[in-house]
């Protein structure tokens, strides 16, 4: 017992890190199918990389996970922000990768809430420059108009926020003539966000989000009316809502003792008289 205790020492804590390594790297060579890639990269960034004796070496596995696309891509967000802002690795075309996620099923798949933390972190330098900010600020403008509430409820804030921390980009707010659809530079079908022309355009889309069914929406949106000097605003609360909470949330709100109602009678279904529809509306 003495032997085995003196083997597990803390002095010996390289060799175990180099050994837990080595069989990381010799298992991850293999091609793995996508259900154990994900589960791989769920883990990446707590109880991988942390534990390796150079976690540099991940990313050549990260990388390939990375060019996949999809949900796999989400996932692989995490090792790879440990690895760029921890162990300053270089990543080419990060940004723009990036940028190539954003597309109208990010607000749907399951972890969107992980996606939209990381790329607040990614996005938080205050200095990048204005026209990539512009550039992801206008491709979820555009997104936005066909996400569902409870996911402009948190990407509204987002772009707020974008518009707060990088001031160059209010340009986008502070153009009322701008171009609207028919006429705007913006290409949402370039990769490159240094080629979107994102910076010529405006986001007349929140404009238009202020006209939205739901009136936290609306409120949502009409925020960038107001003074964008104001603090940035925490999206933590908002990543994980879902469509279940906002109805719930609804159904607890009171609303006014008395509603207009409709003054002309029914008369019956599709204009006819006497019938068991009109019969109906007159007991209720």
């Amino acid at each position: 017992l003495a032997e085995l205790s003196d083997k597990w020492k803390v002095t010996h804590l390289k060799e175990h890190r180099k050994a837990f390594q080595l069989m990381w790297l010799g298992f991850l060579k293999h091609k793995l199918p996508l259900s154990l890639c994900k589960k791989v990269l769920v883990i990446m960034h707590d109880s991988i990389l942390p534990h390796l004796a150079q976690p540099s070496l991940m990313i050549d596995f990260l990388t390939r996970a990375y060019d996949i696309g999809g949900a796999v891509s989400l996932l692989a967000l995490n090792g790879l922000f440990i690895l760029i802002h921890k162990h300053n690795l270089e990543y080419p075309d990060f940004y723009r990768k990036l940028y190539g996620l954003l597309d109208p099923s990010i607000f749907h798949v399951k972890y969107r809430a992980r996606f939209f933390h990381l790329a607040d972190l990614f996005l938080s330098s205050s200095h990048l420059p204005a026209y990539l900010v512009a550039a992801f600020a206008k491709r979820l403008s555009r997104l936005a108009l066909t996400a569902p509430p409870e996911a402009l409820l948190m990407v509204l804030p987002f772009i707020c926020n974008l518009l707060r921390r990088h001031p160059a980009c209010r340009v986008l707010v502070h153009r009322p003539g701008g171009p609207e659809l028919d006429a705007d530079p913006y290409d949402p079908g370039e990769e490159d966000p240094a080629k979107s022309r994102a910076l010529e355009s405006s986001l007349w889309e929140l404009q238009a989000l202020q006209r939205h069914y739901h009136p936290e929406v609306s409120k949502a949106a009409g925020v960038i009316n107001q003074l964008l000097c104001l603090p940035e605003v925490s999206i933590a609360p908002l990543l994980e809502l879902t469509a279940f909470e906002m109805f719930e949330r609804d159904l607890k709100k009171k609303g006014p003792e008395t509603v207009p109602l409709e003054f002309v009678p029914a008369q019956g279904l599709l204009g006819r008289r006497d019938d068991l529809c009109a019969q109906y509306f007159t007991l209720s």
